[in-house]
């Protein structure tokens, strides 16, 4: 439930920036692994590995809508 795979089409468009400047553009989705609160990591899973790209500390790479909001 914390730790999901995000379509890459559903992050924002700064992150899609990144992602094709480091030549990662070709993966359709990222993992994100939640540390604690708004706290997120973001990767690239391959076979069983896991290739760290960024932290995010805010939770601005995906953001999702509050519920019951």
């Amino acid at each position: 439930r914390n730790n999901h795979s995000i379509d890459v089409k559903d992050i924002i468009p700064a992150a899609k920036k990144r992602l094709r400047e480091l030549k990662l553009d070709d993966f359709e989705s990222l993992v994100s692994l939640r540390l604690m609160g708004k706290q997120r990591i973001w990767g690239i899973k391959i076979d069983n590995v896991l290739k760290i790209l960024w932290w995010d500390p805010e939770h601005l790479i995906c953001p999702s809508p509050l519920k019951h909001t």
